[in-house]
């Protein structure tokens, strides 16, 4: 059975994301770079702020996204057809 290994993304819209991202830093610590990317003892994970009106994830009513890591992506998108799940677009891979 695939499973998931991590947390690949966590993406949000924000009326000021560069403002939000600036808290996070330096409030939290969470020091991503240009590009969102934060970089873990365990690896890479993308904590990203985008303008509010973004179309990059669903409709402007999902306010945030979650990507997870996953071994391969194939037989993940296969086990969950089997569960009668079904998307819009396939899923993409995405390599930091």
């Amino acid at each position: 059975m695939e499973h998931v290994l991590g947390i690949g993304g966590y993406f949000l819209r924000a009326a000021d994301p560069v403002a939000l991202s600036a808290w996070y830093r330096d409030c939290l610590g969470l020091d991503a770079d240009e590009n969102g990317l934060w970089r873990q003892e365990t690896g890479v994970t993308v904590f990203a702020a985008f303008e509010a009106e973004t179309d990059y994830f669903g409709s402007r009513a999902q306010r945030t996204m979650l990507n997870f890591r996953v071994r391969d992506l194939d037989a993940m998108l296969a086990q969950l057809r089997a569960r009668g799940r079904t998307w819009p677009r396939r899923p993409r891979p995405w390599r930091a």
